[in-house]
């Protein structure tokens, strides 16, 4: 019987919607800039870049981390709640970023929260590698 992992394949459906979001709003800015490579001392390409730079640095170890734990027997409910929290955090992120603007709330939110998801996944991937090898 082959392996699925239904709950991460839901949850990477909703964000490659986001990655066309992030992805389509930097494109269109460069086509519309001409803009090939990097921002071109344009800011608001700059931040569009670290929108979508940000995402890709985040949901792939994400996305890993939750197949993982779900193909290890995670309960659907944590996973939801892990992916739930994640989507909001996710879309909270790029819209808390403002190009000279440090601190937002959204993006306080988005930035913590993401990573107190990575922690959480993370130590539910060890704590179940660290059960299968004892």
């Amino acid at each position: 019987m082959p392996v699925t992992i239904p709950i991460t394949a839901l949850y990477g459906g909703v964000f490659v919607v986001i990655l066309v979001c992030l992805t389509t709003r930097i494109g269109v800015l460069r086509a519309r800039t001409g803009i090939s490579l990097l921002d071109g001392g344009n800011e608001q390409v700059a931040l569009e870049m670290r929108r979508h730079g940000n995402f890709i640095e985040h949901v792939p170890i994400l996305l890993l981390l939750m197949a993982i734990v779900e193909i290890n027997g995670a309960q659907p409910v944590f996973l939801h709640v892990v992916g739930v929290a994640l989507v909001i955090f996710r879309v909270a992120h790029p819209l808390g970023l403002h190009y000279g603007r440090v601190q937002t709330p959204l993006r306080l939110v988005g930035a913590v929260g993401t990573s107190l998801v990575t922690i959480t996944l993370g130590v539910a991937a060890l704590r179940q590698g660290a059960q299968a090898l004892l």
